[in-house]
C-alpha cells in the first residue's frame, strides 16, 4: 500500500530536552534549574520520559497507539549552522558532503511515477529541498488561489509556435506540463471538501494544514506534502516561546488527525515533523538554549507503530555540550521510504537501523 507522507519541518532548531522531557533524571534539572520543565507539567508516557505539557492535544494519538516517538536523532560530526545543517537533513548528506538532491527525490531515483496528474509532490512552504530533483514533479504553493492564478498568467499565447528552436519548445512543453498540473490541481481541490474541523489562523501553519487537508481529501495523487513552523530559534526568554509553538503545533496536528480519520484517509497517510537540530543540554544565561545536535521527531498516521523508539540519550555523556544522537536520521528517512512508498533505500548508511514505527 503506498502511504503519502506529510512532512512538517519545524524551523529553527527545536529543544527536544523540553519536548520530550527526561524527567526522571536529576541531571536534567542541573543543567536546567531555571528552564527545565517542572515534573508536574510533564505528561508520563513512561517511568523515565513524558511530553511538555502543551503537547496535551497529541495524548489523544498517544493513546490510540498511533504516534511514534523516534528518540535521539542525529548525525555523526554535528553542524551547528542553521544552514547547512537543514541542507544536511534535506538532502540525506553525511556531515561532509554537499547534494543538491532531496532526499525524498533521491528515494524516486530509478522509479516511474504515473504522469496523469502532472504533480508529485507539493510544498506548502518556502523550503522546497526535500523533494527537489529530476525525479519528481514538485509544485511549490503557499496557497492554492495564488499558484492558480501565477500559472494562468504564463498560458501559451495562441498559436505560438516554437519555430524549430528545441530550447523554445523545452519552454512551451513546461509551460503546458505547469497549465495542466494547474488546471488538474484547480479541478480537484474545488471539488475537494472543506475539512471537517477547523485549524488555528494565528500562525501560517494551520493554513498550510488546511490546504494539505484539501489536498489529501481531493486525492491528488502525490507522494509527500511539506509544511512548515518556524520560530523555534530560542536563544533567550525561551519557555513562553517554545511552550507556544508546541501547543498550536499540537492543536493543529490533533485536529489534523481528526479530520484524516473523518475523512478514512488517516491510515494513508504519515505525518513526520523533523528539525535541523535540537539544542544545547545545557541553558544559556538568556533563559534559552543555544544550537545543539540530536533531538526527536514525531510520526503519526493509523498504520504507524505508535510508542517510543530509539534510546533517549544520556545526560551525562555529553559530547561539546551536545546530546550524542543515538539513531541516525537516514534509518528514519530508510524507514519512511519502505513504509510509505515500499522503496529500499539506504541513503548513503552501509546498514540503516531497522526502526519499528512503520511496516
Amino acid at each position: 500500500m503506498s502511504r503519502i507522507l506529510l512532512l512538517v519541518e519545524l524551523k529553527g532548531g527545536n529543544d527536544g530536552l523540553n519536548t520530550v522531557v527526561p524527567y526522571a533524571d536529576a541531571r536534567y534539572r542541573e543543567l536546567r534549574p531555571g528552564l527545565g520543565v517542572a515534573r508536574d507539567h510533564v505528561l508520563q508516557l513512561d517511568e523515565r520520559v513524558g511530553l511538555n505539557h502543551k503537547l496535551e492535544p497529541l495524548m489523544e494519538a498517544w493513546k490510540a497507539g498511533d504516534l511514534a516517538i523516534v528518540q535521539g536523532v542525529g548525525y555523526p560530526y554535528p553542524n551547528r549552522s542553521h544552514f547547512r545543517s537543514i541542507e544536511i537533513w534535506d538532502t540525506a548528506s553525511a556531515s561532509n558532503q554537499t547534494l543538491s538532491e532531496g532526499w525524498i527525490a533521491q528515494a524516486f531515483r530509478g522509479t516511474s511515477l504515473a504522469k496523469g496528474a502532472g504533480v508529485d509532490s507539493i510544498v506548502i512552504d518556502t523550503n522546497a529541498l526535500p523533494s527537489t530533483g529530476p525525479e519528481l514533479r514538485t509544485i511549490v504553493m503557499q496557497d492554492a488561489e495564488s499558484f492558480l492564478r501565477q500559472a494562468q498568467s504564463i498560458k501559451n499565447p495562441a498559436g505560438m509556435s516554437d519555430n524549430g528552436n528545441p530550447a523554445l519548445r523545452h519552454l512551451l512543453l513546461v509551460r503546458q506540463e505547469i497549465n495542466a498540473a494547474a488546471q488538474g490541481l484547480s479541478d480537484r481541490l474545488r471539488a475537494a471538501p472543506a475539512p471537517a474541523e477547523g485549524y488555528g489562523q494565528e500562525l501560517f501553519f494551520g493554513r498550510q494544514l488546511d490546504l494539505a487537508t484539501r489536498v489529501l481529501t481531493a486525492k491528488v495523487p502525490v507522494v509527500a506534502i511539506k509544511a512548515a513552523l518556524g520560530g523555534f530559534d530560542t536563544h533567550a526568554n525561551q519557555a513562553p516561546v517554545h511552550e507556544r509553538l508546541l501547543s498550536f503545533l499540537a492543536t493543529n496536528l490533533a485536529s489534523l488527525r481528526r479530520n484524516l480519520i473523518a475523512a478514512n484517509l488517516w491510515n494513508g497517510v504519515v505525518v513526520m515533523t523533523y528539525s535541523e537540530f535540537g539544542r544545547r543540554a545545557k541553558q544559556n544565561a538568556s533563559g534559552g538554549t543555544d544550537h545543539g545536535a540530536a533531538a526527536p521527531l514525531f510520526v503519526m498516521g493509523g498504520d504507524v507503530k505508535g510508542g517510543l523508539h530509539g534510546a533517549y540519550p544520556s545526560l551525562s555523556d555529553l559530547q561539546d555540550g551536545d546530546l550524542r544522537h543515538t539513531v541516525d536520521f537516514r534509518s528514519v528517512f530508510a524507514t519512511v521510504a519502505h513504509g510509505c512508498w515500499g522503496l529500499s533505500r539506504d541513503f548513503g548508511l552501509r546498514q540503516p537501523q531497522r526502526l519499528g514505527f512503520l511496516g
